[in-house]
């Protein structure tokens, strides 16, 4: 497929119209993707209190270590 013939394609997909989606389905939605961040930020929390403990555990180390 030549580099002309992809930008139609995605052009004509762009145009087409969007169906609607049901009520139900976009409470259901938002209710998972609320889920979905509160996991992420919880994730990224602990990732950074395990790093924030490494270096406090690494300094500890360093300083007690006798060259």
């Amino acid at each position: 497929m030549k580099r002309g013939e992809r930008e139609a394609a995605v052009r004509a997909a762009m145009e087409r119209a969007v169906a609607p989606v049901p009520p139900e389905l976009y409470a259901d939605a938002v209710l998972r993707g609320d889920r979905l961040l509160r996991r992420r930020r919880l994730a990224r929390r602990a990732l950074w209190l395990l790093a924030c403990a490494a270096v406090l555990a690494f300094t500890v180390w360093a300083a007690h270590t006798h060259p």
